[in-house]
């Protein structure tokens, strides 16, 4: 969340940053709670201080045995304003609570204006979409005509957005996973952690989703648990609470997990296929930095997420996400789309975040700046890398063959006993 003294200092400042997300502010609103909270606190303070002044002349009084009853009854009165202001300060603050938490992060001055996707700006591409000899299938087609993907299954077991994969398609699935794992390991010097898949709801509000998502969140209501929608989450609140090490700096965390996301606000998108699931799968990236470093890091996490798909030969493209497309806590976010032939389009297969001391803030998640000696919030930044279900459908499309055959990438073929093709 933001800086609750940066509203009281500049809150013009806050409103004019957050039209770049083309969100107005309601700061007549906040303006008036806030008059009313230093005007209850000023009475609180005043009323403590006259209940101290009184109970100190009971004291004298008594020593020198006097009726000290009407200070008594004074006291008592004193006592009960001061509890009325505190219980009114309380109703205040948490007005203001509720309205600061549903505030956004704040945009980086580097994000490109725009009102939605289609303003988002291309950073750079890598690849060439192939050229097929025949009209090229898209990923349900080619799953279904070789029997590997079965929706129907899927839709039995649970419901629809749910799959099963079968055969060489779930050993490719398994396969990808290993593959990220090590490159992000043994190459990025990311350290491997696994993590509960539920979480409590402090967690959830750690990182964004708690309580302006909760509609998108899977509940299981009689532990008060939640399904992680990313390793995101867990991972994240790791450092929740804690001061690090300055010399632990910067921390660099891989997860594999599955996932879960109701999809409250996707109504009618992507119905089809694989591309938008109840349940998935992603190798997640997260980072805690200095906070002088973290545009730096983000760079880097967007570079470490890439080098996958050139490692697998899949073209993509990287887009900085103007601000009406930002996520809730992210202040600046880079898209990595991957080219899908059977829908002629590239289509996110990543997103790496800054979000500077937003989740920090909500998480008290600190270092000791040797320099002062003081704990100072970190920055943290995440991304996929990738998401697995979406690699999946990008090798299946962009590695078909005209018989329905698919070519696996030469990099995946050691995690897949040294198959070369499979399906048909």
């Amino acid at each position: 969340m933001l800086d609750a003294h940066l509203l009281r200092q500049d809150l013009e400042g806050v409103a004019r940053a957050l039209m770049k997300r083309g969100l107005p502010l309601d700061m007549t609103a906040i303006q008036r709670l806030e008059q009313d909270r230093k005007r209850i606190q000023i009475e609180t303070q005043e009323l403590q201080q006259q209940r101290n002044i009184r109970s100190k002349e009971i004291g004298n009084a008594k020593a020198a045995g006097q009726d000290i009853q009407p200070l008594m009854h004074e006291v008592a009165d004193l006592g009960n304003r001061l509890k009325n202001c505190e219980s009114a300060l309380t109703r205040v603050q948490d007005e203001l609570n509720v309205i600061l938490h549903g505030i956004p992060n704040l945009p980086h001055e580097s994000v490109p204006e725009g009102k939605g996707e289609d303003d988002n700006v291309e950073v750079r591409r890598w690849g060439t979409p192939r050229s097929f000899t025949f009209q090229p299938r898209d990923h349900t087609e080619l799953g279904e005509k070789s029997g590997l993907l079965d929706f129907e299954s899927g839709a039995l077991i649970a419901s629809a957005r749910f799959v099963v994969m079968r055969g060489a398609l779930a050993h490719m699935h398994r396969a990808l996973i290993q593959f990220m794992l090590d490159m992000h390991t043994k190459e990025h010097g990311y350290e491997e952690v696994n993590v509960p898949y539920l979480v409590n709801p402090g967690s959830l509000f750690g990182t964004g989703q708690l309580p302006k998502f909760g509609d998108d969140q899977f509940h299981v209501t009689k532990q008060d648990l939640y399904l992680i929608p990313t390793a995101e989450v867990p991972v994240t609140n790791l450092v929740r609470g804690k001061i690090l090490a300055a010399e632990s700096l910067p921390l660099k965390l891989v997860c594999h997990s599955p996932c879960f996301r109701s999809e409250a606000g996707s109504h009618g998108k992507d119905t089809r296929g694989m591309i938008r699931q109840h349940q998935f799968e992603k190798v997640e990236l997260v980072q805690f930095v200095r906070p002088e470093t973290s545009y730096d890091a983000l760079e880097q996490l967007t570079r470490d997420a890439e080098v996958i798909l050139q490692k697998l030969e899949l073209p993509y493209r990287v887009v900085a996400l103007c601000g009406a497309d930002l996520g809730f806590s992210a202040a600046k976010t880079y898209d990595i789309e991957v080219w899908l032939p059977g829908q002629g389009r590239y289509r996110e297969i990543s997103s790496c975040s800054n979000f500077e001391a937003f989740q920090a803030r909500r998480l008290q998640a600190r270092w000791r700046n040797p320099e002062t000696g003081r704990p100072e919030l970190i920055h943290t930044l995440n991304g996929s890398g990738l998401a697995v279900g979406r690699t999946l459908i990008a090798i299946m499309e962009n590695c078909q063959q005209e018989d329905g055959a698919i070519t696996v990438p030469r990099a995946l073929q050691p995690y897949m006993s040294g198959t070369a093709v499979i399906g048909k």
